[in-house]
Protein backbone atom coordinates (compact mmCIF):
# COMPACT_ATOMS: atom_id res chain seq x y z
CA UNK A 1 0.00 0.00 0.00
CA UNK A 2 1.33 3.42 -1.00
CA UNK A 3 0.11 6.33 1.13
CA UNK A 4 0.59 10.02 0.47
CA UNK A 5 0.60 12.35 3.49
CA UNK A 6 0.13 16.06 2.70
CA UNK A 7 1.46 18.68 5.13
CA UNK A 8 1.17 22.46 5.26
CA UNK A 9 3.94 24.86 4.27
CA UNK A 10 2.40 27.83 6.12
CA UNK A 11 4.11 29.01 9.32
CA UNK A 12 2.51 32.35 10.30
CA UNK A 13 -0.40 32.47 12.75
CA UNK A 14 -2.25 35.33 11.10
CA UNK A 15 -0.74 38.68 12.09
CA UNK A 16 0.02 37.64 15.66
CA UNK A 17 3.75 37.26 15.08
CA UNK A 18 3.47 33.69 16.39
CA UNK A 19 4.41 30.57 14.48
CA UNK A 20 2.15 27.74 13.35
CA UNK A 21 2.39 24.80 10.96
CA UNK A 22 1.42 21.14 11.17
CA UNK A 23 0.55 19.40 14.45
CA UNK A 24 3.15 16.75 15.24
CA UNK A 25 0.81 14.14 16.77
CA UNK A 26 -1.39 14.28 13.67
CA UNK A 27 1.60 13.31 11.54
CA UNK A 28 3.33 10.92 13.92
CA UNK A 29 0.40 8.74 15.04
CA UNK A 30 -0.86 8.00 11.51
CA UNK A 31 2.70 7.67 10.21
CA UNK A 32 3.42 4.78 12.55
CA UNK A 33 -0.02 3.23 12.09
CA UNK A 34 0.72 3.12 8.38
CA UNK A 35 4.33 1.98 8.87
CA UNK A 36 3.27 -0.82 11.20
CA UNK A 37 0.85 -1.98 8.50
CA UNK A 38 3.72 -2.19 6.01
CA UNK A 39 2.73 0.84 3.96
CA UNK A 40 5.11 2.86 1.83
CA UNK A 41 4.73 6.52 2.87
CA UNK A 42 5.51 9.66 0.90
CA UNK A 43 5.38 13.08 2.56
CA UNK A 44 4.47 16.11 0.45
CA UNK A 45 3.84 19.83 0.99
CA UNK A 46 3.02 22.83 -1.22
CA UNK A 47 6.58 24.16 -1.34
CA UNK A 48 8.44 20.91 -0.65
CA UNK A 49 11.30 20.52 1.77
CA UNK A 50 10.91 20.92 5.53
CA UNK A 51 7.34 21.81 6.55
CA UNK A 52 6.91 24.10 9.56
CA UNK A 53 6.10 22.43 12.85
CA UNK A 54 3.62 24.17 15.14
CA UNK A 55 5.89 24.71 18.16
CA UNK A 56 3.02 24.17 20.59
CA UNK A 57 2.56 20.64 19.27
CA UNK A 58 5.98 19.71 20.61
CA UNK A 59 5.51 21.15 24.08
CA UNK A 60 5.71 18.50 26.84
CA UNK A 61 1.96 18.51 27.46
CA UNK A 62 1.28 17.67 23.81
CA UNK A 63 3.94 15.02 23.31
CA UNK A 64 2.98 11.37 22.95
CA UNK A 65 4.85 8.11 22.54
CA UNK A 66 4.43 8.50 18.77
CA UNK A 67 5.77 12.08 18.68
CA UNK A 68 8.80 11.11 20.74
CA UNK A 69 9.37 8.09 18.53
CA UNK A 70 9.12 10.25 15.41
CA UNK A 71 11.61 12.82 16.67
CA UNK A 72 14.11 10.06 17.45
CA UNK A 73 13.53 8.31 14.10
CA UNK A 74 16.24 9.38 11.66
CA UNK A 75 14.44 7.90 8.66
CA UNK A 76 11.21 9.70 9.54
CA UNK A 77 12.85 13.06 10.24
CA UNK A 78 14.87 12.80 7.02
CA UNK A 79 11.66 12.20 5.07
CA UNK A 80 10.08 15.20 6.78
CA UNK A 81 13.03 17.42 5.90
CA UNK A 82 12.73 16.51 2.22
CA UNK A 83 9.00 16.45 1.50
CA UNK A 84 8.04 16.23 -2.15
CA UNK A 85 6.60 19.35 -3.76
CA UNK A 86 2.85 18.88 -4.04
CA UNK A 87 2.76 19.93 -7.70
CA UNK A 88 5.07 16.99 -8.50
CA UNK A 89 2.64 14.46 -7.01
CA UNK A 90 0.14 12.36 -8.97
CA UNK A 91 -2.67 10.35 -7.43
CA UNK A 92 -1.92 7.53 -9.89
CA UNK A 93 1.18 6.74 -7.83
CA UNK A 94 -0.71 6.23 -4.56
CA UNK A 95 -3.53 4.16 -3.11
CA UNK A 96 -4.80 6.81 -0.71
CA UNK A 97 -4.03 10.20 0.85
CA UNK A 98 -4.01 11.46 4.45
CA UNK A 99 -4.00 15.11 5.54
CA UNK A 100 -2.69 15.91 9.04
CA UNK A 101 -3.93 19.17 10.52
CA UNK A 102 -2.49 21.97 12.55
CA UNK A 103 -3.60 25.54 11.89
CA UNK A 104 -1.29 25.99 8.89
CA UNK A 105 -3.55 24.19 6.36
CA UNK A 106 -6.31 26.79 6.89
CA UNK A 107 -4.10 29.36 5.18
CA UNK A 108 -2.41 27.42 2.39
CA UNK A 109 -3.89 23.99 1.62
CA UNK A 110 -7.46 25.24 1.92
CA UNK A 111 -6.80 27.61 -0.99
CA UNK A 112 -4.23 25.54 -2.90
CA UNK A 113 -5.50 24.63 -6.38
CA UNK A 114 -3.08 21.71 -6.61
CA UNK A 115 -4.35 20.22 -3.35
CA UNK A 116 -7.96 20.75 -4.38
CA UNK A 117 -7.44 18.96 -7.69
CA UNK A 118 -5.49 16.20 -5.99
CA UNK A 119 -8.33 15.40 -3.59
CA UNK A 120 -10.83 15.48 -6.45
CA UNK A 121 -8.73 13.07 -8.52
CA UNK A 122 -8.26 10.63 -5.64
CA UNK A 123 -12.01 10.47 -5.08
CA UNK A 124 -12.73 10.21 -8.81
CA UNK A 125 -10.38 7.23 -8.93
CA UNK A 126 -12.31 5.54 -6.11
CA UNK A 127 -9.54 6.05 -3.56
CA UNK A 128 -10.27 7.05 0.06
CA UNK A 129 -9.26 10.44 1.43
CA UNK A 130 -8.73 11.04 5.17
CA UNK A 131 -8.28 14.34 6.99
CA UNK A 132 -7.96 15.11 10.69
CA UNK A 133 -8.53 18.10 13.01
CA UNK A 134 -8.12 21.34 11.00
CA UNK A 135 -7.37 19.45 7.79
CA UNK A 136 -11.08 18.90 6.92
CA UNK A 137 -11.03 22.65 6.30
CA UNK A 138 -9.00 22.02 3.15
CA UNK A 139 -12.18 20.58 1.63
CA UNK A 140 -13.81 24.04 1.48
CA UNK A 141 -13.26 24.44 -2.30
CA UNK A 142 -13.27 20.76 -3.29
CA UNK A 143 -16.12 19.94 -5.66
CA UNK A 144 -17.99 16.87 -6.86
CA UNK A 145 -18.00 16.06 -10.59
CA UNK A 146 -21.34 17.92 -10.71
CA UNK A 147 -19.69 21.07 -9.33
CA UNK A 148 -21.29 20.89 -5.90
CA UNK A 149 -19.34 21.20 -2.63
CA UNK A 150 -17.82 17.81 -1.85
CA UNK A 151 -19.04 17.80 1.75
CA UNK A 152 -22.62 18.72 0.88
CA UNK A 153 -24.91 16.07 2.33
CA UNK A 154 -21.98 14.09 3.75
CA UNK A 155 -21.31 13.16 7.36
CA UNK A 156 -18.21 15.08 8.39
CA UNK A 157 -16.36 16.26 11.47
CA UNK A 158 -13.37 18.48 12.20
CA UNK A 159 -11.96 20.82 14.83
CA UNK A 160 -14.95 22.09 16.81
CA UNK A 161 -15.71 25.76 17.47
CA UNK A 162 -15.46 25.12 21.20
CA UNK A 163 -12.02 23.57 20.77
CA UNK A 164 -10.88 26.60 18.74
CA UNK A 165 -12.21 28.86 21.46
CA UNK A 166 -10.36 26.83 24.07
CA UNK A 167 -7.02 27.47 22.33
CA UNK A 168 -7.85 31.16 21.94
CA UNK A 169 -7.70 31.36 18.16
CA UNK A 170 -11.33 31.89 17.16
CA UNK A 171 -10.63 35.44 15.96
CA UNK A 172 -7.23 34.62 14.44
CA UNK A 173 -7.94 31.77 12.02
CA UNK A 174 -9.21 32.65 8.52
CA UNK A 175 -12.30 30.51 9.10
CA UNK A 176 -13.69 28.06 11.64
CA UNK A 177 -13.66 24.46 10.45
CA UNK A 178 -16.99 23.55 12.05
CA UNK A 179 -18.76 26.62 10.64
CA UNK A 180 -17.29 26.12 7.17
CA UNK A 181 -18.29 22.47 6.92
CA UNK A 182 -21.82 23.35 7.99
CA UNK A 183 -22.01 26.30 5.56
CA UNK A 184 -21.06 23.98 2.71
CA UNK A 185 -23.97 21.68 3.53
CA UNK A 186 -21.99 19.07 5.42
CA UNK A 187 -23.79 16.99 8.03
CA UNK A 188 -21.42 18.02 10.78
CA UNK A 189 -21.27 16.23 14.11
CA UNK A 190 -18.72 16.04 16.89
CA UNK A 191 -17.82 14.33 20.10
CA UNK A 192 -16.82 15.95 23.39
CA UNK A 193 -13.92 18.39 23.19
CA UNK A 194 -10.57 16.59 22.75
CA UNK A 195 -12.12 13.09 22.65
CA UNK A 196 -11.46 10.85 19.67
CA UNK A 197 -14.26 11.13 17.11
CA UNK A 198 -14.14 9.89 13.51
CA UNK A 199 -16.70 9.73 10.72
CA UNK A 200 -16.71 7.95 7.38
CA UNK A 201 -19.06 8.72 4.53
CA UNK A 202 -18.19 6.70 1.47
CA UNK A 203 -14.59 7.45 0.51
CA UNK A 204 -14.35 10.47 2.83
CA UNK A 205 -12.96 10.00 6.36
CA UNK A 206 -12.67 12.88 8.84
CA UNK A 207 -11.40 13.12 12.43
CA UNK A 208 -12.23 15.85 14.93
CA UNK A 209 -9.01 16.73 16.76
CA UNK A 210 -5.42 15.66 17.48
CA UNK A 211 -6.55 12.77 19.68
CA UNK A 212 -8.59 11.45 16.75
CA UNK A 213 -5.45 10.87 14.66
CA UNK A 214 -4.91 7.17 15.49
CA UNK A 215 -8.57 6.28 14.93
CA UNK A 216 -8.66 8.26 11.67
CA UNK A 217 -5.63 6.34 10.43
CA UNK A 218 -7.24 3.03 11.42
CA UNK A 219 -10.45 4.00 9.65
CA UNK A 220 -8.46 4.73 6.50
CA UNK A 221 -6.69 1.38 6.62
CA UNK A 222 -10.01 -0.38 7.23
CA UNK A 223 -11.45 1.40 4.20
CA UNK A 224 -8.49 0.27 2.11
CA UNK A 225 -8.92 -3.33 3.31
CA UNK A 226 -12.62 -3.23 2.43
CA UNK A 227 -11.83 -1.97 -1.06
CA UNK A 228 -9.20 -4.67 -1.51
CA UNK A 229 -11.71 -7.31 -0.43
CA UNK A 230 -14.20 -6.09 -3.02
CA UNK A 231 -11.54 -6.17 -5.74
CA UNK A 232 -10.54 -9.70 -4.72
CA UNK A 233 -14.14 -10.90 -4.89
CA UNK A 234 -14.54 -9.32 -8.30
Amino acid sequence: MKILMVLTSHDELGNTGRKTGFWLEELAAPYYAFKNAGAEITLASPTGGQPPLDPKSNEPANQTDDTRRFEADREATAALATTVKLSDVSQEDFDTVFYPGGHGPLWDLAEDATSIRLIETFLAAGKPVALVCHAPGVLRHVKTPAGRPLVEGKKVTGFANSEEEAVGLTDIVPFLVEDELKALGGIYSRGPDWDSYVLQDGLLITGQNPGSSPATARALMDAMSALDAVKTEA
